[in-house]
Formats: C-alpha cells, sequence, structure tokens
C-alpha cells in the first residue's frame, strides 16, 4: 500500500537521516511532502511550511526535527490528522505523544528507514509484528 508521508525536518543534505528517508520512503513507492520552514525546495521538490499546506490526505508524519522544532508543527500535525507519527531517534517526546495520542494518532517510536529497511513500515504489517 503506497501511503502519502510528510517529512517534517526535510533537507537537501545527502547525509542526513531525513534525506536518506525521503529517498528511501520514494523508492518503495510512497508520495513524500516535504516539510521544512527554512528551505524553499529540496531535490527540486517544493517545501512547505506546515502540512497543513499540502491540500490532500497525509496518512504518516516522519520527525525530523528535536521536540522543541516539532512543538511550532504539533497542532498543524493535529489538525490533518494523519493515522500516525513516527518519532525518529532523537525527536521523542512524551509531552507531544501524549497530545498525538489524545487526538487518536499512533504515535511509533521507531526510525523509518530501518522500518522501510525490514518491511515493517506498513501499518498492517507493523501491527502483525506488534502481536
Amino acid at each position: 500500500m503506497t501511503e502519502t508521508v510528510a517529512i517534517i525536518g526535510a533537507t537537501d543534505k545527502a547525509d542526513r537521516y531525513a534525506n536518506k528517508a525521503m529517498h528511501a520512503l520514494q523508492k518503495h513507492g510512497h508520495e513524500v511532502v516535504l516539510v521544512n520552514l527554512f528551505k524553499q525546495e529540496v531535490a527540486g521538490q517544493k517545501c512547505l511550511d506546515a502540512v497543513t499546506d499540502y491540500k490532500g490526505k497525509i496518512d504518516t508524519v516522519t520527525l525530523y526535527v528535536n521536540p522543541k522544532r516539532f512543538q511550532d508543527h504539533i497542532d498543524a500535525v493535529v489538525h490533518v490528522k494523519p493515522k500516525r507519527v513516527i518519532m525518529n531517534p532523537g525527536t521523542e517526546d512524551n509531552t507531544h505523544e501524549q497530545a498525538l495520542q489524545a487526538a487518536g494518532i499512533e504515535v511509533l517510536k521507531a526510525c523509518t528507514l530501518v522500518l522501510l529497511s525490514t518491511n515493517q513500515f506498513e501499518p498492517e504489517l507493523e501491527k502483525r509484528i506488534k502481536q
């Protein structure tokens, strides 16, 4: 199943995990929505200031910003109601996790790259693996 995945903290720096995740998600057939207040575009694709600027449905949000920076985005993420938010290593925050869960959004503390490389990215597979 292909998903639309918003990457908060998108970057054009090839050595950053957000950039690696962007390419890996695209390689796996997912549509990526890039979010970065400080970038106009990454890899020729326009960057949005917030997930609410995207007009379609976002299935997953994957975080590549620290919790302090994510604070500026949490209301927008709750507003678009993705199925889940992936808190990659270094982005975890209990207060944000609780706020997202209270809004009915699943929170995974995981690495998007690992989920993709081990075929665990698909939500249906994650549920089977957790059982």
